[in-house]
């Protein structure tokens, strides 16, 4: 009988530099108890000879390393792994410390230590083993990397951008109005050239219409306008920080340009070419979307896949009460975050996508409700656009939609309240609620017994016929 051991290795606090290691076997038994190795040639030299013993005792022996994500931190003890992968047969896989998280908490452990931690780890991959993707490639990893480092950049234009509306509002106040949806390109050239106030009521109109982006009566109005303004910053040192947070978005913005380019004429996966054939999903999006899809062999259905993008509806029933229909928004909100982009350019490019959104507002939707319902629409049509492998095509996305519909016709024949209700029908006199009673008396399309009047001065459950024969004595 073949015996199956695993190990998995835990990255803990890896800004130390070092790791704890843990073997276990598929019954979750401790083979090797925890000991730690540092992230340096001896420590990757050790862990490789203690590999090496361990495969020529257990010549049938299949390893499989778990590491947890740590924002690219694991890398290290990853490569290294990844060069044993067929010298000793070694499957690596990078795991969510959510999942891991939420089993831990699942063994109601109180204590977290290095070795529990490691332990959990372990445990996590064989509790879970159908869930996990080993050997990922590594195209995907430097890609992933590559557009962390974007969005790291992105973020960091933001604060500035936001940054430099306050200093707007100190040093040039009239000029907020220009930037209530973002500040645009042509506001930041004026800005370089007029970073307060008394610079631009100094300037001539002429001059500012050169500018690009500015007509001659917007130039004639923004000077006109400094003229009359009231602000408090208008020294050299706000001339000095203004133009400088400038550059710097500037300069960060030529990075991202410049980091998107080479990551879309890099990327060589064939899924992301499938998702940007639907029109409204650019590459950057594609790229960004797929890089948190991994594999649709982690989503068995469409269901699954919107769950994890937070785009599922939840709801909540209990009793007499229920709550309105919401997406949950759980979980990771950058790839919720790519697909709220992408359903506005789909929104305006997309002919499908336009024409679902307004069919939703007519029906009386909310505008952020319509968008999040065209967000779930796309996301469907990726997954089934990687299911089967195939480009956008809109014959097969409306042949989808008719079956749809015919199955949801079928379906209608029977509410969830029939159901529920198969084994036993509505019985007005269950011991319910006032509320519960109204619902199955309208169910029933009976008269409801509020109406009726006796004189017992209370509601009968069942019909007075028969409360009077159980509670009043038969008249002699």
């Amino acid at each position: 009988m073949e015996h199956l051991w695993q190990i998995t290795i835990w990255v803990f606090d890896v800004s130390k530099g070092y790791a704890d290691f843990i073997l276990i076997d598929q019954s979750k038994r401790i083979i090797e108890d925890v000991f730690q190795l540092d992230d340096t040639f001896k420590g990757h030299c050790a862990l490789t000879g203690f590999l090496q013993r361990f495969v020529q005792k257990h010549t049938d022996t299949c390893i499989y390393a778990g590491f947890e994500s740590t924002s690219g931190f694991e890398n290290n003890w990853y490569m290294m792994l990844s060069h044993l992968h067929e010298v000793m047969n070694v499957h690596i896989v990078r795991l969510n410390p959510v999942g891991v998280k939420k089993h831990h908490e699942a063994g109601l452990s109180r204590n977290v230590t290095d070795g529990i931690s490691a332990f959990n780890i372990a445990s996590y991959l064989v509790s879970y083993s159908e869930k996990v993707r080993y050997n990922e490639a590594q195209d995907m990893v430097s890609l992933k990397k590559q557009w962390n480092l974007v969005q790291l950049l992105v973020k960091q234009s933001t604060q500035l951008r936001n940054h430099l509306g306050f200093l707007i509002y100190q040093s040039n106040p009239t000029l907020v109005q220009y930037g209530k949806k973002g500040i645009p390109k042509w506001l930041l050239s004026l800005l370089s050239h007029y970073p307060t106030a008394g610079k631009l009521a100094r300037a001539r109109a002429k001059s500012v219409a050169k500018i690009p982006g500015i007509t001659a009566e917007k130039a004639e109005q923004i000077v006109a306008d400094a003229r009359k303004s009231v602000a408090s910053g208008d020294g050299e040192t706000d001339e000095f920080i203004i133009r400088n947070t400038i550059q710097q978005i500037q300069s960060l913005e030529a990075m991202i340009d410049t980091h998107k380019k080479h990551m879309e004429k890099n990327c060589s996966v064939a899924e992301v070419d499938i998702i940007n054939s639907f029109k409204g999903i650019g590459m950057s999006s594609a790229i960004g979307l797929w890089l948190y899809i991994v594999s649709l062999s982690r989503f068995p259905t469409c269901k699954k896949q919107a769950s994890y993008f937070g785009l599922h509806p939840v709801y909540k029933e209990s009793g007499d009460k229920s709550w309105g229909i919401h997406i949950s928004k759980q979980g990771h909100k950058q790839p919720r975050a790519i697909l709220f982009m992408v359903a506005l350019s789909a929104i305006s490019q997309n002919q499908l996508i336009r024409s679902l959104y307004h069919k939703k507002l007519s029906e009386g939707m909310d505008k952020m409700a319509a968008v999040g319902f065209c967000m779930h629409k796309i996301l469907r049509i990726v997954y089934g656009m990687l299911k089967s492998n195939t480009a956008y095509d809109p014959e097969i996305d409306e042949n989808n939609r008719k079956k749809t519909q015919e199955k949801q016709a079928v379906n209608k024949k029977y509410s969830d309240a029939d159901k529920r209700r198969r084994h036993q029908g509505i019985d007005v006199g269950a011991l319910i609620s006032k509320r519960q009673h109204r619902k199955r008396i309208e169910a029933s399309g009976q008269e409801p017994q509020e109406n009726i009047v006796h004189e017992y001065g209370v509601i009968p459950t069942v019909p007075v016929s028969k409360i009077q024969k159980v509670l009043l004595p038969e008249k002699v």
